[in-house]
């Protein structure tokens, strides 16, 4: 028994371990309302190939769960909203879906995470009421079949739940839902789970009609007199995804929970809509991805939770033509379902220097054919002037330099112009004569930027792992992935099985017979040792701790002597200062009788 319970205790330290060391991370949603879906084989290719860690299945697609087998990507699988009500109402219906879905593709397929349902309360609040029960029985399925400790469960949620998200520090869940609200809350507090968050700040951005900046939505920077400020808690804040995920952490904390985490399921910008959506557009999404993946692997948290990181699901893979709504609806992927890209993103590294955006790589803003040589001619000398393009490359003499081909000189300026200043606003316009593509225009020794043949801007793109600033985020993660995993081990030496009465033979031996039979005071303080026997990766003083909570106690009329590794130490009187653990306690008065049962 001792040997699975230790056996458990160390899968589940390796599994925290390892989230501890690998820090905030960014993943992908991928949808299947596509009429030509890729096959799985393809999308797993695609996912490795951008070096997508992360992703989230709306629904158990067997398919794809089976071409992640191996490949070590963490995968959170979805209950569908129309399966809900039946696993909700039968605890063998959800046991079946886990058995179906989830244990038929372990271990090789690394699943970490279930989401129940998706917006349930705010998109069919007929349902709310059996959301919290569906994902007791889901967990319920999981610890039965040995799967709680690597496998969590929540359920996403809109922001939506929040009436009003600003000013954050007053924020709360709408008041309808504050019961089932409370249950869900105290089931991720129990299981050790995340709040899951759809923080759209495209929605937000566009329903507000003008009321904040688009600088403010897109993680760029605001005017000095556009400063937003909570007034009761005076933080600033810079973007409309800090403001939407602190509403949250207000909303929990006036349900009176804390210790929460916050995971962002879905976040994204729509790369192209009708002629009433002119912010869905490329150039947006582009902007707002990459300034998210940048902020989310910063681990900047969030000005009322700095030091928690918020990892964060891309909202998506695809463009999903067969989504109901807008065009905007059909256009929040990062890929075309032929496999091209819409636009190219860094999902591993953060810019550091912001001179050439890491996202822009294989990205490029280049004249348009149809584009009159005036309009043109226009547009270089604004790029190579007060635009602050690097022209020097389409000199006389250089390599882009063509002197027949103002279109091609032009492209140069205008790509090295966005490359430059598209993380900070700049766009790929030109007065209409610019237009973005996927096509390298390189060619020769005529290097575009954000080309993958470019040698002359490595020390202008991506910061590596060794980078001082991700060695601190990475250390500082790991700190606090530390103090999780030395809690977890105190919670299992103190409060677990071993450390209980029944289990006491396995971890203390008596060393002396001269303890007294019965539980009456001797005439003369008699002597009893015991000898503690750490467990392989417990230090001493948890020993003790076990030891004093557990087995061992002084009165008056007795002395305990406990041997330690590198000391023994005797103690009596009624109160024993253990000194590995700096800290009195006044031990039971039945611990002799125990220790007496014990004797051999």
């Amino acid at each position: 028994m001792l040997l699975g319970i230790w056996k458990r205790g160390i899968v589940l330290l390796s599994f925290l371990l390892a989230h501890a060391l690998a820090g905030s991370f960014v993943g992908i949603n991928i949808g299947t309302d596509i009429s030509n879906l890729p096959s799985a084989s393809t999308i797993v290719s695609i996912l490795q190939a951008q070096k997508i860690k992360h992703v989230r299945l709306f629904e158990a697609d067997h398919q794809l769960l089976t071409a992640l087998a191996n490949t070590g990507i963490e995968v959170m699988v979805g209950v569908p909203n129309d399966q809900l009500l039946q696993i909700g109402e039968s605890r063998s219906a959800a046991a079946d879906w886990i058995n179906k879905n989830i244990a038929a593709y372990l271990p090789g397929t690394n699943i970490t995470y279930i989401a129940v349902g998706n917006e349930v309360l705010t998109s069919i609040p007929n349902a709310a009421v059996v959301l919290v029960p569906a994902m007791q029985f889901i967990h319920s399925a999981l610890l039965a079949a040995n799967l709680d400790f690597q496998i969590h469960v929540s359920s996403p949620h809109s922001v939506n739940v929040i009436p009003q998200s600003f000013p954050p520090s007053t924020a709360t869940f709408n008041s309808t839902l504050n019961s089932i609200m409370y249950q869900y809350l105290q089931f991720l507090k129990n299981t050790g789970s995340s709040f899951m968050l759809n923080a759209q700040p495209y929605y937000s951005y566009t329903k507000a009609n003008g009321i904040y900046p688009i600088e403010y939505a897109l993680f760029r920077s605001l005017n000095p007199d556009n400063q937003i400020l909570d007034p009761n808690t005076l933080f600033s804040y810079t973007n409309m995804f800090d403001t939407m995920v602190d509403a949250v952490y207000f909303a929990i904390q006036a349900l009176n929970f804390s210790g929460i985490p916050i995971i962002v399921t879905q976040s994204g910008w729509p790369s192209s809509g009708g002629d009433n959506e002119t912010d869905a557009n490329v150039d947006n999404a582009l902007a707002y991805n990459t300034n998210l993946i940048h902020h989310v692997l910063n681990n900047s948290g969030t000005p009322s939770q700095p030091k928690m990181p918020i990892n964060t699901y891309i909202y998506e893979l695809f463009n999903e033509d067969l989504r109901a709504g807008p065009l905007s609806e059909k256009n929040w992927g990062v890929f075309f379902p032929n496999g091209t890209a819409v636009y190219s993103l860094n999902f591993e590294s953060v810019v550091d220097d912001g001179t050439i955006s890491s996202g822009l790589s294989g990205v490029f803003c280049v004249a348009k054919s149809s584009a009159n040589s005036q309009n043109l001619k226009q547009g270089l000398d604004w790029a190579c002037g007060p635009g602050g393009a690097n022209c020097s490359s389409i000199q006389p003499g250089q390599p882009c330099y063509e002197s027949d081909d103002l279109s091609a000189v032009a492209s140069y300026a205008y790509n090295d112009y966005y490359h430059r200043t598209q993380a900070s606003g700049g766009t790929c316009n030109f007065d209409n004569t610019a237009v973005i593509t996927t096509n390298d225009p390189s060619h020769g020794l005529c290097i575009f930027a954000g080309s993958s043949t470019t040698n002359s801007s490595a020390s202008k793109g991506p910061a590596s792992d060794s980078s001082p600033s991700v060695g601190v985020e990475r250390l500082q993660a790991f700190s606090s992935g530390y103090l999780v995993l030395v809690l977890l081990l105190l919670f299992f030496c103190c409060c677990h099985r071993p450390c209980r009465r029944q289990h006491l033979r396995h971890l203390c031996q008596l060393q002396s017979s001269s303890l007294p039979s019965s539980t009456q005071a001797s005439p003369r303080p008699s002597q009893a040792s015991v000898r503690c026997r750490r467990p392989l990766f417990f230090p001493p003083a948890i020993s003790f701790s076990c030891l004093q909570m557990r087995s061992a106690s002084c009165s008056t009329s007795s002395r305990v002597r406990v041997e330690g590794y590198s000391s023994s130490k005797s103690y009596s009187s009624s109160t024993c200062k253990f000194d590995n653990l700096n800290s009195s306690s006044l031990l039971p008065s039945r611990a002799r009788a125990s220790l007496t049962r014990l004797h051999p």
